[in-house]
């Protein structure tokens, strides 16, 4: 399995990173990296002030090493196997994480993370495992249309696997996605799930491949049809600070972030590559009454279906 998910992350990056070059007409910045004692690398595809997106990564890592005790103790509440929490434990990642911020504000932010986690005993052996991640939209002007198909595709790639889990994961993520101490969303949702290991790990696997496959599908043909819309200063203003919201939530709520902060000889770049290049912050802003600008904050604060749920 670790074999199989360093493969097809791989050749996903390369088949997403080719699509995204299109689309902008620039060239992503490839880098490679090592982490120390043969701990594992991986490869950081960035495109900063392009054509279409303003910033844009899709980062493979496949690591390795110890998890400390206090990350043990964390993830013992859903995998009572990895350990008591009294010392560090081996661990296995590998996953596909992306960003992207387009210059235009009427064109929606995206993220999407998709992953393979082991972690093994004092013999080397294998103790547990799971999938995680999930894809969701950040726009800073709402158009129903988009979010009807964005959820549209997830829901039916979803549905391949098993009819609940579009559902289950939607809910998962407008809960995980919540910016608690502004009391609204991150964005209008998509999937997220964690600790997946109910079903034979080829199942899952064939899961995570499905939903990172269909991740171009669901965004470009939104961000090929807003992404040379007019727009005013007033637009991107209003772009700015919901990019500040987008950055109070990845640094103080979200654990990939803090997972990674937290894990030996991290590389901080790659981590914080999910960070939009500008972005901004008003004292006591409120958008004006009826406006567009309200219209988006309206849904933030109590998140729809966008499709039917079965």
């Amino acid at each position: 399995m670790r074999e199989k998910m360093e493969h097809m992350i791989k050749t996903q990056q390369d088949h997403i990173v080719r699509a995204l070059e299109k689309v902008d007409g620039s060239t992503f910045r490839r880098d490679s990296w090592e982490r120390p004692d043969h701990g594992g690398g991986g490869i950081s595809c960035v495109l900063q002030d392009g054509n279409v997106f303003e910033k844009a990564g899709v980062n493979v890592s496949v690591v390795q090493g110890m998890l400390p005790p206090a990350a043990v103790r964390q993830m013992r509440v859903n995998h009572k196997a990895i350990g008591d929490g009294s010392k560090p434990v081996g661990f296995f990642a590998a996953g596909l994480s992306m960003v992207l911020h387009p210059k235009n504000p009427m064109a929606p932010t995206v993220h999407l993370n998709y992953r393979y986690f082991e972690t093994v005993d004092d013999k080397g052996e294998k103790s547990c495992w799971w999938f995680g991640g999930g894809t969701d939209l950040t726009p800073s002007y709402l158009f129903p249309e988009d979010a009807v198909h964005f959820h549209q595709v997830i829901k039916d790639e979803c549905d391949k696997h098993d009819k609940t889990y579009y559902k289950k994961f939607k809910k998962w993520c407008d809960e995980y996605f919540w910016v608690k101490h502004r009391n609204e969303a991150r964005g209008i949702g998509g999937i997220f799930f964690d600790d997946l290991d109910d079903k034979d790990p080829e199942e899952l696997f064939a899961f995570a491949e499905g939903c990172l496959k269909a991740f171009l599908p669901s965004y470009l043909p939104i961000v090929e049809k807003r992404k040379n819309m007019p727009y005013t200063l007033h637009n991107k203003e209003w772009q700015q600070l919901r990019r500040g919201r987008y950055v109070e939530f990845n640094l103080v709520h979200d654990r990939g972030t803090a997972f990674g902060l937290n894990t030996p000889s991290a590389r901080v770049e790659s981590i914080l590559m999910s960070l939009p290049l500008t972005a901004a912050w008003k004292y006591m802003h409120e958008p004006t009454k009826g406006s567009p600008e309200e219209q988006l904050v309206e849904v933030l604060q109590k998140p729809k279906d966008w499709i039917p749920l079965e």
